[in-house]
């Protein structure tokens, strides 16, 4: 679980490019595109600009770049032409890339048009709440505090935490050891090393937490059809606390 300084140079360098990513597609009218035309955007730049790999195109028999998971679609949603983004709805977009052997994973929620203020109050809380799960990261501290901080926002807002899906240790592999709970108890878990590297991606659900896969195969659902909202960001445990390492140039560090 623990990286070198130069494997962690290298996923910083994967997490710069990721964030860049987020950049461009902050760029886009989202409006009016199918989720398939946004995927078809963000391979050419990934691939084409960026010269890297989109790493969760063929993974698992995955045939995309990324998920787009709008309003009711907690994860895993699976880009279409059918899909048309419309003023209202809320999009989760979760891109994952490669270069140079190490693998950087982030997602963020994006307000499409003129959103209602009970969605935009879910997006904003959601974000906050993976902040509170970031700055929980320092060495020492327990995989628990993680998922206590982000539960303990999330409950007192009025929301469930999805639990059917976790963080997870990245680097090479896109899965690695350990899993990353967004709920929990404090001081409970791994505790936390210096040059450990993982995602914090909480999916808060505005009602009940229980989710259902479609017949797709991978598309995840709210089981009572209410919205739900996620945001990711690859981190590194520092010395002397946390280093998000697909933070975006525009992003202000914590909520």
């Amino acid at each position: 679980m623990i990286k070198t300084p130069a494997e962690i140079a290298l996923m910083v360098e994967a997490g710069r490019l990721l964030a860049s990513v987020f950049t461009h597609l902050d760029a886009m009218t989202l409006e009016g595109l199918s989720t398939l035309e946004i995927d078809r955007r963000v391979e050419a730049f990934i691939v084409d600009e960026l010269k890297a790999r989109p790493s969760s195109k063929g993974q698992y028999g995955y045939g995309f770049v990324l998920n787009s998971s709008i309003n009711q679609v907690v994860c895993h949603g699976v880009p279409s032409a059918d899909d048309i983004l419309k003023s209202g709805d809320i999009v989760n977009l979760d891109i994952t890339l490669e270069k140079d052997g190490f693998i950087a994973d982030s997602s963020k929620t994006y307000l499409i048009g003129s959103v209602g203020p009970q969605a935009r109050r879910l997006v904003r809380t959601t974000y906050e709440a993976m902040w509170k799960g970031i700055q929980a990261v320092r060495p020492g501290a327990n995989l628990g505090d993680i998922g206590f901080a982000i539960e303990k926002h999330a409950k007192q807002a009025g929301y469930s935490v999805v639990r059917d899906y976790c963080g997870h240790g990245i680097g090479r592999e896109m899965h690695e050891a350990p899993q990353v709970l967004h709920f929990g108890k404090a001081g409970t878990g791994v505790t936390l090393r210096e040059g450990m590297t993982f995602t914090i991606e909480p999916m808060l659900n505005q009602g009940v937490r229980t989710v259902l896969t479609e017949d797709d195969g991978w598309t995840v659902v709210t089981s009572d059809g209410k919205l739900s909202a996620q945001f990711e960001h690859t981190v590194a445990v520092t010395k002397d606390g946390v280093r998000v390492l697909t933070l975006r140039p525009d992003e202000k560090r914590g909520a």
